[in-house]
C-alpha cells in the first residue's frame, strides 16, 4: 500500500510499505480522507518519542476492511473516523477498535476533518470547563480548528458572552464567522479586555498569556490548559488565591485520555459528532491535499498559514 512515512531526516516521503494487520482489540480502516492537526507538527520537531521511520497521522476517515481478535466482525463496512497514535496518511491504518468512532451520519471528508479536534473542543468547553448557560468564556487560538470549534460548542452550551483571542487581524476576522461576539487580536490582549473576567478560560497558549489569564478569570471561574504554543517554560500558579477566590486550573490531555479511558474519550465524540451532524456546529475545512503532499500540508499549519482545518485525501 502507498503511505507517507517520516524520516530521520526530518521529511516526508511517499513510499509503499506492508498493508498492516489488525491485532486484538484493533480495526484496519481503509483509508478515504486524514486530518491535519498540531500533533503532525510537534511529531516531526521531534516533541513525541516515537521512533523514526514512522507513518504520521492522527487522524482519519474510511470503512472498516478487518478487524481483529474481540472485535465485532459485524462492524465490517462500517463508515468511521479513527483517533489514532499515527499511520493515518497511509491507504490502511489501524485503530483501537473503542476509537473507530461510528460516522455514518457525516461525509468521509467531513469525518477526517473532525478529528482530535472537535472532540477536544467539545470536552474542553462541556467536560473541563464546564460550560453553562449565562457563562462568559475566552478562547484563545481562536481562529484554530479547536478555537472555531469551541465557539461554536460553548455557544451551544448557552454561554451569554464569547470572546476570541487570535494571532492577528486577519485570523481574527476568520474567526468571528464561528459566533464570537468579539475577537481580539494577541496585540491587543489582555488590555482591551479593560478588567472583564470569565467564568471559563482555554489557554493552549501558556507563558506570560496564561499569567494574563490567570488574572482575568472571575470568581469560581475555570482555567482550562490544554497546551502551550508560545513556551514550554512552567508557570508559577499561586494557588492559594485561587483558592481564596474559588477558581480552578484544570488540565486536558486527550492523547492521555485515549490511552487511560478510551470509551470517555468516544463517548464525547460521538455527542460532539451529533452536533455535528444536525448543522449546530461547522467544521471548516479549508484546505486539500494529497497524500503525496503531506509535508505541504505540515509547513503550512506549522507556519500559520492555515485557517479552520486541512485534510488530505488518500482514496
Amino acid at each position: 500500500m502507498k503511505a507517507v512515512v517520516l524520516s530521520a531526516d526530518d521529511r516526508f516521503r511517499l513510499t509503499e510499505t506492508a498493508e498492516p494487520v489488525p491485532g486484538p482489540g484493533e480495526v484496519a480502516v481503509r483509508v478515504a480522507c486524514a486530518g491535519v492537526q498540531w500533533g503532525d507538527v510537534l511529531a516531526r520537531q521531534g516533541h513525541f518519542p516515537i521512533p523514526r521511520p514512522f507513518v504520521p497521522g492522527f487522524e482519519a476517515a474510511g470503512h472498516i476492511v478487518a478487524v481483529g481478535d474481540g472485535v465485532d466482525e459485524g462492524r465490517l463496512g462500517e463508515q468511521v473516523l479513527a483517533l489514532i497514535g499515527g499511520g493515518g496518511y497511509a491507504q490502511v491504518a489501524l485503530a483501537p477498535a473503542a476509537l473507530a468512532v461510528p460516522a455514518e451520519s457525516v461525509d468521509v471528508r467531513t469525518a477526517a476533518g473532525f478529528g482530535w479536534t472537535a472532540p477536544t473542543a467539545y470536552d474542553l468547553i462541556n467536560t473541563v470547563a464546564g460550560v453553562e448557560a449565562g457563562d462568559s468564556v475566552l478562547i484563545h487560538a481562536a481562529s484554530g480548528a479547536v478555537g472555531t470549534l469551541a465557539a461554536q460548542f460553548a455557544a451551544a452550551a448557552g454561554a451569554r458572552r464569547i470572546v476570541g483571542v487570535a494571532g492577528n487581524a486577519d485570523r481574527a476576522g476568520y474567526a468571528r464567522r464561528f459566533g464570537y461576539h468579539q475577537v481580539l487580536t494577541r496585540a491587543e490582549f489582555p488590555d482591551a479586555l479593560a478588567g472583564e473576567t470569565f467564568d471559563a478560560i482555554l489557554d493552549p497558549v501558556g507563558g506570560a498569556t496564561r499569567t494574563a489569564n490567570l488574572a482575568h478569570l472571575a470568581p469560581h471561574g475555570r482555567l482550562a490548559v490544554y497546551g502551550n504554543l508560545a513556551t514550554f517554560e512552567p508557570v508559577d500558579v499561586p494557588v492559594n488565591d485561587l483558592l481564596m477566590n474559588g477558581q480552578s486550573l484544570i488540565t486536558y490531555n486527550s492523547h492521555l485520555l485515549s490511552r487511560t479511558d478510551p470509551v470517555r474519550l468516544a463517548a464525547g465524540a460521538a455527542r460532539a459528532l451529533a452536533l455535528v451532524a444536525d448543522g449546530s456546529v461547522r467544521i471548516d475545512i479549508t484546505a486539500e491535499y494529497e497524500l503525496a503532499d503531506v509535508g505541504t500540508a505540515i509547513d503550512h499549519l506549522a507556519s500559520g498559514a492555515t485557517r479552520g482545518k486541512s485534510v488530505v485525501r488518500v482514496r
